[in-house]
């Protein structure tokens, strides 16, 4: 009986500790919101005062103040992109989604003309509250980058060199600058993906302290910081996913104990600690999946990144699929015949690109005897985002002069989008090489601008890009738009095969004209559209 009375009593204890928990748990999160909602309500304050003082002074001035929105700014928008000034791919999707915000704060909506999907449009109808917000917009952006007197004006030229791409005037840009708290972003050793995760937290943290938008916008694939934004700072959150952090095939590597580079050859070499890296993941895969859910958008960049967000953020509802953009329009206009010998790469420079597998696949095609050696020539154009890729571009040139192919390689870094686009008019192949490619911005650029493009056999290059692929075994090449492999072998006699034939063969014209045809559908007026529709038939702007 007195037994029978300890349990009782340890389950009421229990039972009350657990309330008490709960309700001091409720006490935080509503403190935590009422802090961020004042830092919120300051801001817009501030914005109405600027708005109430730019009018007075427009009276003054004699100037026409009619028709002025004493509203304007007051519905923000905060991107999550540390790097915002980097000139990769990522910051091209963030800079086009920017301009995209600007023409909705001008009344363009959805223009349907461009809208050359065959699948099913969004809806674009909109409410008054909806389009009263796109009226209101303004964004803010999160960096890492240091302040400067003229740092605004230097990024957004850098933006339209680099990219081609000019932000509406009408839509007031307000940076964060968080500079001091970078080392939170620098990647730990250990526990890699739990510790830059904790890192990205703190960081949106710091970033939501200082403004705290109605509309929190990672375009970086930190999903943690939705937690933070949503549950803490009470924002409505909406993602561009460019590649889930972690994915099945990441663990079926694991499972299968593959070397690659984040799975260390040592690692794969011990069953033991193997079974226990796969348990770390498979955490880590539940608690992705729970913070992903939380997105009230989610935007994918293509098929198979899409399915990969779908298994494991199981509750975020619908996804998106948005190609990246890429300027097609400018690309399309360089002539497709009398190529030169160039083989083309492009890419930042980071470990999962793959540079050494192009740099084999060439040093393989070399030793052919059909080839002339002094006529071929490979250039691996990119960025370097800091220091750790500097050294990567340095292992490469180390690497080609031990397969004695560094008179024959070129690499050309950080230079501006003039350049990259003159090396597409004279490169005769495209060679592309990451395994499970969340899309392959590069790729499209490369058949848009007329090379024959050979990418990796998996992820979005095979899934949304390249669909009709040729090989040395396709008989009718009419309807090819490029070429896949998947190792170094499969890579050097695609090459050979079309270095051989000449660079406006018939086969290599036909490739040429099919995949400048294709790659129209991931044309920026495309990512236009589909960006604004998603965004239009969300609840974010509501």
């Amino acid at each position: 009986m007195g037994d029978l009375l300890n349990l009782e009593r340890l389950a009421h204890f229990s039972g009350a500790a657990l309330l008490a928990a709960i309700a001091t748990a409720t006490i935080h999160l509503h403190q935590c919101r009422s802090y961020f909602n004042q830092i919120r309500q300051n801001f817009i304050a501030y914005q109405r005062q600027r708005n109430e003082n730019s009018a007075e002074s427009s009276i003054k001035k004699k100037t026409k103040g009619e028709g002025a929105n004493p509203d304007d700014n007051t519905f923000v928008i905060g991107f999550f992109h540390p790097h915002c000034s980097s000139g990769g791919g990522g910051e091209r999707v963030l800079w086009k989604a920017i301009q995209a915000l600007g023409e909705l704060k001008e009344g363009k909506l959805m223009d349907r003309r461009t809208n050359k999907s065959k699948k099913k449009s969004v809806s674009t109808s909109a409410d008054d509250d909806t389009l009263n917000h796109c009226k209101n917009l303004l964004v803010v952006i999160y960096t890492v980058d240091e302040p400067s007197a003229t740092y605004e004006k230097d990024l957004l030229t850098h933006v339209r060199e680099r990219f081609s791409i000019t932000i509406p005037k009408s839509l007031s840009l307000h940076f964060v600058h968080l500079h001091e708290e970078k080392h939170l972003l620098q990647k730990s050793k250990r526990l890699t993906m739990i510790a830059e995760s904790l890192g990205t937290m703190k960081l949106a943290w710091c970033a939501l302290s200082a403004v705290t938008p109605h509309v929190f916008f990672d375009t970086t694939g930190c999903a943690f910081t939705f937690f933070v934004a949503r549950l803490l700072a009470g924002c409505k959150v909406g993602a561009y996913v460019h590649y889930p952090t972690i994915s099945t095939d990441m663990l079926s590597l694991v499972w299968k104990r593959r070397p690659t580079y984040n799975n260390d050859a040592k690692v794969a070499a011990n069953p033991i600690v193997t079974c226990a890296k796969l348990i770390y993941y498979v955490i880590f895969a539940f608690l992705y999946g729970l913070v992903g859910s939380l997105a009230n958008l989610v935007m994918v960049n293509s098929s198979w990144t899409k399915n990969h967000i779908q298994y494991l953020w199981k509750l975020s509802g619908k996804v998106h699929v948005v190609f990246p953009p890429v300027d097609t329009k400018s690309l399309k206009v360089l002539p497709l015949a009398d190529r030169e010998n160039m083989i083309l790469s492009i890419g930042q420079f980071r470990p999962e690109k793959d540079h050494t597998l192009q740099l084999l696949s060439f040093a393989k095609l070399m030793e052919n005897e059909e080839i002339k050696k002094s006529d071929v020539k490979l250039v691996l154009i990119g960025s370097c985002r800091g220091e750790d890729d500097r050294q990567l571009v340095d292992q490469l040139q180390k690497r080609a002069r031990e397969l004695n192919i560094q008179d024959n390689v070129e690499f050309v870094l950080n230079q501006p989008y003039p350049v990259l686009k003159d090396y597409l008019g004279r490169a005769s192949i495209g060679l592309h090489t990451m395994w499970n490619e969340h899309f392959g911005i590069g790729v499209v650029e490369m058949m848009a601008a007329g090379l024959v493009t050979i990418a990796h056999e998996s992820g979005g290059p095979e899934s949304d890009i390249i669909q009709s692929p040729w090989n040395e075994r396709t008989l009718d090449y009419s309807n090819c738009t490029g070429c896949l492999a998947s190792n170094a072998e499969q890579y050097a006699a695609l090459m050979r095969r079309i270095i051989k034939d000449g660079s406006s063969s018939d086969l290599a014209m036909k490739i040429r004209e099919n995949g400048r045809k294709h790659a129209e559908q991931f044309s920026d007026e495309v990512f236009m559209n589909a960006f604004k529709g998603a965004l239009l038939s969300s609840s974010l702007l509501k």
